[in-house]
C-alpha cells in the first residue's frame, strides 16, 4: 500500500518538533534536513515547514552529471551518494524549491530522503511521527483521496507559465487552503 507525506501548511505552529525528529532519523548524522520558515516574523507568527517534495521527475537528479541522486521505487528522492557525488552543486542550483544543501566539509549534497529506512517499511517519517498539530501526516492513498476531495488539491508548479512548468507533480502532497483562501484557523 503506497503512502504519501501530506503537509497541511496552515496547521504549523512553529514548534520545530519536526526539525528535532529529523536529526534523529537513521543515517542523518544528526543533521537537520528539513526547515521551518517564519513567513513574516515582524508581522505574524505564521510558520511553514519546508522539505523536499520528492518530485516525480526531479530537477536535482536530472542535473546531476554523476547520477549520484537516486529515486526509489516508492518515489523518494535520496540525498547524493557519497561514492558518486562530485560536489558540482548542480542539484542545489537546479531545484526550484531551494531544498538541497551542500556541505563543503564533506563535499556532499544532502536533503530530506523521506526517512527512507522507515518509509520503505510503511513507518511514517520522523517528522510526521512527532508533529503535534498534524501539519505533517503520513497518509494512505484512500486517506489522501479524502483530503484531496476536501481541499481540492492540484499539482504544484514552480513556473509562472502553466504550459511549461519546471516540476509538475510531487510525491509529497501539500494543502494551503487557509493561506490561499484567506481564512484563518483557530487552534
Amino acid at each position: 500500500m503506497k503512502q504519501h507525506l501530506y503537509i497541511e501548511m496552515d496547521n504549523c505552529i512553529g514548534c520545530r518538533s519536526c526539525l528535532a525528529a529529523c536529526t534523529q532519523c537513521g543515517g542523518h548524522d544528526e543533521r537537520n534536513r528539513n526547515y521551518v520558515y517564519d513567513v513574516n516574523p515582524l508581522v505574524t507568527r505564521q510558520t511553514i515547514p519546508l522539505m523536499c517534495l520528492h518530485c516525480v521527475n526531479p530537477a536535482c537528479a536530472r542535473s546531476c552529471p554523476a547520477q549520484a541522486i537516486q529515486i526509489t521505487e516508492e518515489g523518494a528522492v535520496l540525498s547524493a551518494l557519497v561514492e558518486k557525488c562530485i560536489g558540482c552543486q548542480n542539484c542545489t542550483i537546479a531545484c526550484p524549491y531551494g531544498i538541497p544543501k551542500f556541505d563543503e566539509e564533506q563535499n556532499l549534497m544532502y536533503k530530506c530522503d523521506l526517512c527512507y529506512d522507515r518509509t520503505k517499511e510503511g513507518i511514517p517519517p520522523m517528522c510526521a511521527s512527532v508533529c503535534p498539530t498534524n501539519t505533517l501526516q503520513w497518509l494512505t492513498e484512500e486517506e489522501l483521496a479524502a483530503k484531496q476531495a476536501q481541499h481540492k488539491l492540484g499539482k504544484w508548479t514552480a513556473s509562472h507559465q502553466p504550459f511549461d512548468p519546471l516540476e509538475g507533480e510531487t510525491n509529497v502532497k501539500i494543502s494551503l487552503p487557509g493561506i490561499l483562501q484567506g481564512t484563518q484557523k483557530l487552534f
